[in-house]
Parts: C-alpha cells; structure tokens; sequence
C-alpha cells in the first residue's frame, strides 16, 4: 500500500534555479522536436554530427555513431574511439536490444595485475598513466555491429562529419579549456598532447582556438575508407598493441592478438516495472540497470510525488535507497562472463521491496549492507576502485520512432593520457578492483585476461503504461551515473516534470556512509535538516551530464543538460 507522510520535516526549499547556467554560449540550433528524429548530445557539433544523418535518411543507429565519432573529435577528453560504451536501442512497440562494447583486458592480465612486488596495490597515479589501465578499445567493433544489424547509411558516409571537424578544425570551448587545466598531467602525458592543446610555454590554450587534429583526420579516413576491422587487424591494430605495451610495466603486455580478437557482444537488457512504466536498462559487466532499478523500486511503497522535490525527506528517502543500491552493487556486479551475477534476484521486486522497507523516515540507517539476493550461488567480497569520471552519454530517436541511447567514455579525464593515431586511449581498466580477494574471498570485479571491468554507464529507456518507448535517457559522470538517471526518471514519472527540467533537477550523492550534494544547488539548504536525521553531509562539485529524449504529446523532445555545453538538435 503507498504510504503518505506528512511534510513536516523541514520547510521547503525552492528550486527555481536548481542548475549553473551552460558554459557555452547559445546555439543556434533546429526545434528540438521534428518528424525526422532528435538529437541530443554532450556537444553541439556531436549532435549536429548525428542530425545530418537523420536529415539524410539514415536510422537512429546510424546518427548515434556518427555523434559518437564526433565527440572523439571536439569532447576528446570524455569518449571517442580509444575507449568504449553500451548501446540500447528500442522499437516504438516494445522491443529492446542492448550491446555492449566495453573494453577487455589483455589475455596477459592477472588478478595481481595492479599490485606491487609487496603484494600491495599500486598507487593510483602510478597505474593509470601507463600501460596497466588501457584496456582493448571497443567502440568501433560496437559501431560496426550496430550498424551492420540496424544501419540504413554507408558506413563510410557516418564518419563524413567528424572528418571534416578533424581536418577543417573546432574551436575548443570554455569548458574544455578547464578541462587543460585541472587534468594537465594526463591530457599533457604525451608530446602529442602537448602539441594539440597547449602553447609553446605549456599552457592551455584559450577558449576559442582553432584546433586542427590531422592525424584523427587520418585515422577516421583509414577506418571509413577500410572498414571497422582495419581498427582491430593489420599493421595499424598491431602498431596500437606495440605502444600500449611500450607505455606498461612488466611483461604482461597487450599484444596484436589481444585487439584482433575483440568483439562487441549483444547481451540480454534487464527490465523491470516501477508503477506503470517498464524500465530497460545495461547489464552487467554495467551496473546501470540493476542499481538504478533498485533505487527506484525500493522507494515504490512511498508517494514521492505528493512529496515533490522541495522536501527534505524526499531526498532522505532517495539516500538511503542509494546507500541499499549501492551496497549491492559493490558486492555483486561484474562481467558475468567471468562471474555468476544475480541480475534477475537483484531486480526481483519482492527483495527489493523488502530492501527498502529498511529504510527508516525518520533516522538514517546506522549500518547498511548487502542483501542475498535470489539466485546468489558465491560469497564475493567488496573490492577497491579508483573513483570512475568522464564519460559522455547521447540519445538519438529517428523518424520510425526508434530510439538508441548509448553511453561513451575513456573512464577519465582524458583517459589514460597515451595517444594513438589521433586520439586518447583509455584508462578503464582502473574500473577493476586493485585488490583481487579480502579476507579469503574473491572480489567480482577483480582483473583476469580479457575480462571487462564492470561499469556505472547506465543508458535507459523507458516505455509507457501502454507499452510504447516514452522516453531515452542516459548520463555521465562516473559512479553518479545511476544516481542521475534515477533521479530524472523520479522526475518525469512522480513529479510529472518534462525531461529537461528533470535533468536540472539538484543532486544528491549517496553511495556509502556521506551524502554528497550539489555545491552552489540549492540543496546546499538541506544539510542542516539532513543532519538532523543523522547524515554526514557535504556539499561538493559533482561531474554531472545528463541527455534525453522524451516522447510528448506524439512528439520526440530533446533534452540536455543545462550544467553542460550540451543541446538537443532535430533535423
């Protein structure tokens, strides 16, 4: 039975500003709405990319890899082709398919792979500027599967506007002028870097300059003109491998083998319902659709839009379901290729329903801790990850009504800082646990050869009470990822709010024992009723990013998130 409280908590706040305004200055850009599809990405120039497609006649596929090749061009420090992502895409009657294209590690890495000769984990610094964090790219194998399945375009044609943007040049934006700044040492990592993005004196170069990136331009050229396995064999694939192995410490190098044996799998999406909407989300090795299903549901016995996002104990409510989410998470999920992830018990609404009914209104719980969730066969301990960032996320609905929403990233800021053929590689094999067991028991997400450490991208659809595809959505920013996604979805399908406006909606991070919430938001309100019920509580900038497309009164909307230089574009 849905339970209503009294809002008696603490006084509202007021949300009428809830978000920083963009970066970037206003684009000029199409209605955001068209009968040939929408378009939104991190970038206008990625979105662009990805509407001319649309306007050429091409599928949802194929403007999500066009956009996809264009952020390697102007958002080099969030995704590209050096690194990897998820890809779901679903039909206007239902259907759902999802592939994942996350990267693998060497077939050479062991479970002590980030440990020194001590036994001890390796520093963080000193893993993820080499060798040992890049993982085998998968974007282009995911793009080729995609598109051989669902393309309507010339593979060749999708890679025509991140050419021309390689060749021809972008101006870099403020916001990635930040970006030069407080991430140098991995963006200045290489000469290559250094002769990109920065003046003769080492310093960033300004907001507005003309950057030109010919060897981007050559690559694309190569993969366009060749083929997706002109990426993955011959002397180019093996000439990636050789400087990979070059940039790692030790003998367990990545080999040629290691990139030509790559490929992007098509994997089942887990769903689940939350009121009246069937929520499709990633799989492991993503952790998206498991955490942000669980956040949601465990809050289903609560009337959150009677509580509306101006109460305090909403976001109480949302923590808590966070810290119960998060807490399985850190146990459970992993490549399933390797380990046995319970997905179906993590997504059973009666545990789930059981797990929320732990949480309290009016007293934080004092300790939290993974459930057994039904079909749990191994004892798994948690592990210790680098904290995730980066990433870029985009949605792409055509004029079939088809939608793909596809999550992209190098894991952080500028990946590993290594360059090849143009473009950043990786550093998601930071993703892995640096220690492999606690306690004699074997961590999920530790390192073994070719596995695929798990993943907080979280790309989602959603479809209506009558079955129909309503709504895209996805995010970026490393472990808030599930945590976006799931406070948008509370607001389109409880506050009733139009995706935009439930994308600039204030954050609220709660994955352990400290709330984090969003410096400058008006949030910043909340700690003292927060505390009062026994949070720690920080207010702290967070890597928000969020993009959707919402189905509305017949009509595809766009949406972007107003913290970022992102806009929704229709043909």
């Amino acid at each position: 039975m849905v339970r209503h409280f009294l809002l008696a908590l603490a006084a509202p706040i007021t949300l009428v500003s809830c978000a920083t305004a963009p970066t970037a200055p206003p684009q000029e850009a199409a209605p955001a709405s068209s009968p040939l599809g929408v378009v939104s990405s991190a970038d206008p120039r990625a979105s662009e990319a990805g509407a001319e497609m649309l306007r050429r006649g091409g599928s949802a596929t194929d403007a999500a890899i066009a956009t996809m090749l264009a952020l390697t061009v102007v958002e080099p420090q969030s995704s590209g082709i050096g690194g990897g992502g998820f890809y779901l895409r679903g039909s206007p009657d239902g259907a759902v398919v999802t592939l994942d294209g996350r990267e693998t590690a060497p077939a050479a890495a062991t479970p002590d792979w980030f440990l020194d000769e001590e036994g001890n984990p390796l520093p963080f610094p000193d893993a993820v500027l080499t060798g040992l964090s890049i993982g085998v790219p998968g974007n282009i194998s995911l793009a080729a599967e995609a598109h051989e399945r669902y393309g309507k375009l010339e593979w060749a044609e999708l890679f025509e506007p991140a050419i021309a943007l390689a060749e021809e040049g972008w101006e870099l934006t403020p916001r990635f002028h930040d970006f030069l700044g407080f991430a140098a040492v991995r963006a200045k990592n290489t000469e290559a870097g250094r002769a990109l993005f920065y003046d003769e004196a080492g310093e960033p170069l300004p907001a507005g300059t003309l950057v030109r990136n010919p060897d981007l331009a050559a690559t694309l050229r190569h993969v366009a003109e060749l083929g997706p396995f002109a990426f993955y064999r011959g002397a180019w694939a093996a000439g990636m491998a050789e400087v990979i192995a070059e940039a790692t410490p030790g003998d367990a190098d990545m080999t040629a083998a290691d990139i030509e044996n790559y490929s992007a799998v098509w994997r089942d999406s887990p769903c689940g319902m939350y009121r009246d909407y069937r929520i499709c989300g990633m799989g492991p090795p993503s952790s998206g659709a498991t955490t942000v299903y669980a956040i949601l549901k465990q809050l289903e016995g609560y009337d959150l839009g009677a509580l509306g996002p101006e109460q305090p104990l909403f976001w109480h409510l949302f923590a808590e379901s966070q810290r119960l989410a998060y807490a399985d998470r850190e146990l459970y999920l992993a490549d399933s290729d390797f380990v046995q992830v319970p997905v179906a018990g993590l997504m059973d609404e009666d545990y789930l329903r059981d797990r929320g009914i732990q949480i309290a209104i009016n007293l934080r719980m004092d300790n939290v801790e993974a459930g057994t969730p039904p079909g749990t066969r191994a004892i798994m301990a948690d592990g210790e990850e680098a904290v995730e960032s980066g990433t870029s996320h985009f949605v792409v609905v055509d004029r079939w009504g088809n939608a793909v929403s596809y999550t992209s990233t190098i894991e952080g800021t500028f990946g590993s800082g290594h360059m090849y053929g143009g473009f950043f590689l990786n550093n998601e094999l930071t993703d892995f646990s640096f220690i492999p067991e606690r306690d004699g028991l074997r961590v999920a997400n530790r390192v073994d050869g070719g596995k695929r450490p798990r993943s907080s991208m979280s790309p989602t659809l959603v479809f209506g009470p009558d079955g129909k595809l309503v709504l895209a959505i996805g995010a970026a920013g490393g472990g808030t990822i599930p945590v976006q996604v799931a406070k948008a979805l509370v607001g389109v399908i409880d506050f009733g709010l139009p995706a935009e406006e439930a994308i600039a909606l204030p954050a609220l991070y709660s994955p352990g024992d400290v709330i984090f919430v969003e410096e400058g938001s008006p949030l910043v309100e909340l700690l003292a009723p927060l505390e009062g019920l026994g949070h720690t509580v920080q207010a702290r900038r967070l890597p928000l990013k969020a993009n959707a497309a919402q189905l509305v009164d017949g009509a595809w909307i766009g949406a972007a998130d107003p913290r970022s230089e992102g806009v929704a574009i229709a043909p």
